[in-house]
């Protein structure tokens, strides 16, 4: 069994369109958001990362699947657990929920890069702190 993180959001009427509906890029910052929440709960940020470390990590891509509409108000909870791994990258898969419904699927695939934007191994402490968050597969 692996550990998830979760990160929840309200809704405010910033994050909405003219319909009343969240704006389709506002789901991107949600998941950055919950991302940097993950690495907060372990102990890490991305300052640290890039003062100890000497990197960043930045998204190499994104595949985002809407399946239904959030709205003003609406209370959402996002699940991001790390998929796979690489020397330099991982893949992380992240849920947006609206109570027991799934509204947004997402793939994210970062790198950790240096200053100069090349690919670098991933730090050993920080492999090791993710690494309960590991999974090999699951059902989304």
């Amino acid at each position: 069994m692996h550990d998830n993180f979760y990160h929840k959001v309200k809704i405010y009427y910033e994050d909405t369109d003219a319909g009343g509906v969240v704006y389709y890029a506002n789901y991107l910052k949600f998941l950055e958001r919950a991302r940097t929440e993950a690495l907060f709960s372990i102990g890490f940020n991305n300052k640290k990362i890039k003062e100890q470390f000497k990197s960043l990590i930045i998204v190499k891509s994104c595949n985002i699947d809407y399946k239904k509409p959030a709205y003003l108000e609406d209370e959402l909870t996002i699940r991001s657990f790390v998929k796979s791994i690489t020397k330099t990258s991982f893949f992380m898969n992240q849920i947006i929920n609206k109570g027991d419904d799934v509204i947004v699927e997402a793939k994210i695939h970062l790198v950790f890069v240096n200053e100069k934007s090349k690919p670098v191994k991933i730090p050993d402490e920080l492999y090791s702190k993710f690494k309960p968050y590991f999974c090999d597969s699951i059902k989304i």
